[in-house]
């Protein structure tokens, strides 16, 4: 047992397969349960056509389903899978079946589903103060950005909800910053950012984002953003250099885009041109931070640090949050009702968050991140080696890429119906692969066996 396993009990679900949706999916009592794994028991691999045989849905889930066609804004194509619960690295749906929680929630739940620790410390937490707002001081908070401080190259830390809202404060303080080092009304306002990028949907966000079917239904949006190769330092060097680049987003690992790492002379370059321009550098590690890459922060691989850096997803676990972390000289301009947020920092949110801190800092644990990573970027070439769809493997620690030279979907599917989730990415041909980093190595090459025996899915 490795020491990211050493805190998940063994659990399985009542309900069995079949037995519909109006049996109780109930997961067992912790206590007096052994510690086994990190993760629930992996179920033998199945082969061939048996991986792709569709899920029938019960009446029960059936209704959910419609219900949710009929009562919800329809912004999301669902998977017809009713989640209802999840130990380590499985959930349960509403009839029963068991998954292998490939997608994590899109790289949200980095210990798991139902970490006991956290489960233990967001119930007290709730007990005793959830929400106060930021007009008083809270413990929590003030911990939680010491935290974040002394592990990052950061001098002082806001707090938002999502990673959209991080990128947006970003975005404000990029522009502050500016108009107060150009007092004389000739501040740069626009900014660079690249190609295969994803940074939000709200509509700064999303004036960064270079896929244009975000971008196009809701034009106009932000005026001011230039789209450069990602990698291609010479050219963006030459964008920054104009002077009229307040603030360069990148993201060194894409996740959204199709798993794209950055290369050191790529951000050394953007750092070095950001220098001479005056212009601000903005990591963008809502995805790649916080341990996914098997760094602390993405960004420690290359030796580059950023004026800003935008957190969320794995922050809390599941537990709504965002962060960006500031160079003093940056937050030095920000005064008083430049910006705000009515729930962003609470307590609650904030205690768990640094419980998740606890957790990723603990000797080893991104060590064994980057180990997992490599094995499974090398199992994954090993098993699907030789089939003609399938390009490339490629990422850093565990946000891995299977790139393929037609759409995803049929894959994706046929792994859900086999009993792990994953996700797509890029344009659509790239599957996405960001488990929670407590995955076990009997869970990664169970998702490779189930990846390749779901490969005849794209015949």
């Amino acid at each position: 047992m490795n020491s990211l396993q050493s805190s998940f009990l063994a659990v399985a679900p009542v309900a069995k397969p079949g037995a519909g949706a109006g049996a109780r999916v109930a997961l067992p009592s912790r206590r007096g349960a052994r510690v086994i794994s990190a993760c629930l028991a992996v179920p033998p691999p199945t082969t061939g056509a048996a991986s792709a045989a569709p899920r029938e849905l019960s009446a029960a889930s059936r209704a959910v389903v419609e219900d949710e066609a009929r009562y919800l804004v329809g912004t999301y194509k669902r998977s017809e899978v009713v989640v209802v619960a999840g130990r380590g690295c499985k959930v349960y749906d509403a009839d029963g079946r068991e998954y292998l929680d490939m997608a994590a929630g899109i790289a949200v739940s980095a210990l798991g589903h139902a970490h006991p620790d956290l489960v233990a410390v967001a119930a007290e937490q709730a007990a005793t103060l959830v929400h106060s707002s930021n007009v008083v001081y809270t413990k929590e908070q003030v911990e939680l950005a010491k935290r974040l401080v002394e592990t990052s190259f950061a001098d002082r830390v806001f707090f938002c909800n999502t990673g959209t809202e991080a990128n947006e404060a970003a975005i404000k303080f990029s522009r502050k910053f500016q108009r107060v080092a150009h007092p004389n009304g000739d501040a740069p306002v626009e900014f660079l950012a690249f190609s295969n990028c994803f940074h939000g949907r709200t509509m700064g966000a999303l004036a960064l984002t270079s896929k244009s079917q975000y971008r196009e239904p809701f034009e106009p949006v932000m005026p001011g953003v230039t789209f450069s190769e990602y990698g291609n330092v010479e050219e963006a060097k030459k964008i920054i250099k104009s002077g009229r680049i307040a603030a360069v987003f990148v993201e060194p690992v894409q996740g959204e885009g199709g798993i794209h790492s950055a290369t050191k002379e790529f951000l050394q370059g953007l750092r070095e041109a950001c220098d001479e321009a005056g212009a601000l550098l903005v990591f963008d590690e809502v995805q790649c931070g916080l341990g996914r890459t098997g760094y602390l922060w993405a960004h420690d691989a290359y030796g580059v640090e950023p004026d800003m850096m935008t957190l969320a997803k794995p922050l809390a676990n599941g537990y709504p949050i965002g962060a960006v972390l500031l160079k003093e000289k940056v937050a030095a301009t920000i005064g008083y009702g430049d910006h705000g947020t009515t729930y962003g920092g609470n307590p609650f949110v904030c205690k768990v968050a640094l419980t998740v801190f606890d957790k990723i800092q603990k000797p080893g644990f991104l060590a064994e991140v980057s180990q997992k990573g490599e094995n499974f970027k090398q199992l994954l070439r090993t098993k699907l080696s030789g089939n003609p769809h399938v390009k490339e493997v490629r990422g850093v620690g565990l946000i891995v890429g299977i790139e393929l030279d037609v759409p995803a979907t049929p894959l994706v599917n046929a792994c859900l119906n086999a009993g792990v989730m994953v996700l797509t990415a890029g344009k659509g041909n790239v599957v996405r692969l960001v488990p929670p980093l407590i995955i076990s190595e009997k869970e990664l090459e169970h998702a490779a066996d189930v990846i390749r025996d779901c490969l005849p899915a794209l015949d």
